[in-house]
């Protein structure tokens, strides 16, 4: 991307129906300002009237139609770049804010200095689609734990309490505990738990095949306990190309897994972590690190560095154990993912040894 060679830089505030959309010239004067339909025909329309799409810079920020209408543009051969809404102080953060200043201001920013946007980059649209298989069986696994906690919630105020059980096996346990003035209201949750068991199910057997058959580089991963093929697919998805990053240690600031910073003198303070970047990987990885560090998590190196920190003692200790965790797997799973290396659950006493 050459700004030199650029004659046009286009800002676009994306809207669910309507995107406004600011034209300036390479000297910063406004060329255009107006709004079209957030439909794929009008996009196109509207960009028909460059001959030349190498000499265009577009700008949006990101959002839930930022993914398709960037690979629509890139697919023309416009510049696009997709800035990262979250860092957008310079828009968000106004007096006067509305959809058209938002536009002309992206549209400045990309020609003053990109690197401003902090721009992100879409996963393609193949990997989008596997992503869904794993968001789908997330959002069935949420409805489920709805229902049982709405079940369990409603006996205990009825004075019953029901038996410890797996979400698997919930409905088919508790029916002869539930008071009977409450069976009217519980059974239809209960058959809807057990076909939402089903359905989980068979969407496991479907991200185990896509696993084996799609990516199997996931494979590799799986050999860490704690990591099984949700985990290990939503990983190798979200990140897509591991040498995205230099360093393995890069991925846990991406995923949010490392403390935010503010330094001002001799001022540091201790802050939690950043929570920036994708928030389902991230709670499947801390899922993991609960496993790891769990009654049934082996002995390994992962297990004994967390529990050196949860040593220190308290449910503080504790929490960061599991972060801590957290971050050195998203650490190693690259590491092995970009080496290609077999995975073996004492490296640290290998690398001291070697």
């Amino acid at each position: 991307m050459n700004k030199y060679s650029t004659k046009f830089f286009i800002g676009i505030d994306l809207g669910d129906l309507e995107n406004e959309i600011c034209v300036i010239d390479r000297n910063g004067d406004i060329m255009e300002s107006t709004s079209m339909d957030n439909t794929a025909s009008a996009i196109n329309t509207f960009f028909d009237r460059f001959d030349r799409a190498q000499e265009v810079l577009v700008a949006f920020e990101t959002g839930t139609h930022s993914p398709w209408i960037s690979q629509l543009l890139q697919a023309r051969g416009f510049q696009v770049l997709v800035g990262n809404a979250r860092k957008l102080r310079l828009i968000w953060d106004t007096a006067n804010k509305n959809d058209k200043k938002d536009a002309e201001m992206l549209a400045r920013i990309a020609r003053f200095d990109p690197k401003l946007l902090h721009p992100i980059q879409h996963r393609s649209r193949g990997a989008h689609m596997d992503l869904a298989h794993l968001k789908a069986r997330d959002s069935l696994v949420r409805c489920r734990t709805t229902l049982i906690n709405f079940v369990r919630g409603s006996c205990k105020a009825a004075g019953a309490r029901l038996p410890s059980c797996g979400a698997d096996a919930f409905a088919r346990k508790v029916t002869d505990y539930i008071p009977k003035e409450l069976l009217a209201a519980a059974v239809p949750c209960l058959n809807t738990i057990m076909e939402l068991t089903q359905k989980i199910r068979q969407m496991d057997r479907q991200i185990e095949e896509l696993c084996t058959r799609s990516y199997p580089e996931t494979l590799t991963l799986r050999e860490i306990a704690g990591v099984g093929p949700v985990t290990a697919l939503g990983y190798v998805l979200t990140l897509e190309d591991p040498t995205r990053f230099k360093k393995s240690r890069d991925v846990g600031a991406y995923l949010g897994l490392t403390p935010k910073r503010d330094q001002s003198g001799k001022t540091d303070k201790a802050l939690p972590i950043s929570k920036a970047g994708n928030t389902y990987l991230r709670r499947l990885l801390v899922g993991s690190a609960h496993y790891i560090l769990g009654p049934f998590g082996p002995d390994c190196d992962l297990r004994r560095y967390g529990t050196r920190i949860a040593s220190r003692g308290g449910k503080v200790a504790k929490r960061k154990a599991v972060v801590a965790v957290a971050r050195k797997l998203a650490v190693l799973m690259h590491h092995l993912w970009k080496t290609e290396t077999a995975y073996n659950s004492f490296y640290q006493s290998y690398l001291k040894a070697a």
